[in-house]
């Protein structure tokens, strides 16, 4: 089994271009002005996330733990949690986002992703995990649901297969996520 990172599942769901360079045609590619200010506004979020009261996530207890490595080898994944909470209530993982609008259903898949890693690492069932929007300060809370969670799985199924062809998939349809990618030089079928 070809082993898979979370954030393949969100890159996949966002374009599978991104996937197929990095596994199948590695390229050098170029960093983003939204990577670079995630980089530089994730040591600002941990300092202020250790001060945030639970309530941001609708939980009354629970432990913070900031960036978790989760592997499984018997399900070909791993990731790096940007916070996890542990609350008698359940697991909740949440993702960091440096970005202005609402989250999409590539960090719900994401999200989907971290909660089969958490479930096969700690026995528990994983319901619901949030998108932190970092200019908004805000928690998106997602329930997570086993349909969603499959949804999830059939990506990493198609993932594996892209990369055992190796034959480069269509682009996004979303023409406008080309604008800022650090892949777009390479695709020549992209205006």
């Amino acid at each position: 089994m070809i082993s898979l990172r979370v954030n393949d599942i969100k890159q996949y769901a966002y374009c599978p271009r991104v996937v197929f360079y990095q596994y199948c045609m590695p390229v050098n590619k170029k960093a983003t002005w939204k990577m670079e200010q995630g980089k530089i506004a994730e040591a600002r979020i941990d300092e202020l996330e250790k001060r945030r009261k639970l309530r941001e996530y609708r939980l009354v207890e629970g432990t913070r733990k900031f960036h978790v490595w989760v592997s499984s080898t018997r399900i070909g994944l791993s990731g790096k949690l940007d916070l996890l909470i542990d609350s008698p209530e359940g697991l909740f993982p949440v993702d960091f986002k440096m970005t202005t609008g609402m989250p999409h259903r590539n960090h719900l898949m994401q999200l989907c992703g971290y909660a089969r890693l958490l479930e096969d690492c700690y026995g528990r069932e994983v319901t619901k995990g949030f998108v932190y929007l970092i200019p908004q300060n805000d928690a998106v809370v997602f329930d997570l649901t086993e349909e969603r969670k499959k949804e999830a799985d059939a990506l990493m199924d198609e993932i594996r297969e892209m990369i055992g062809r190796e034959q480069m998939p269509s682009p996004t349809p979303v023409r406008n996520r080309c604008v800022d990618c650090e892949f777009r030089n390479y695709c020549g079928d992209i205006l």
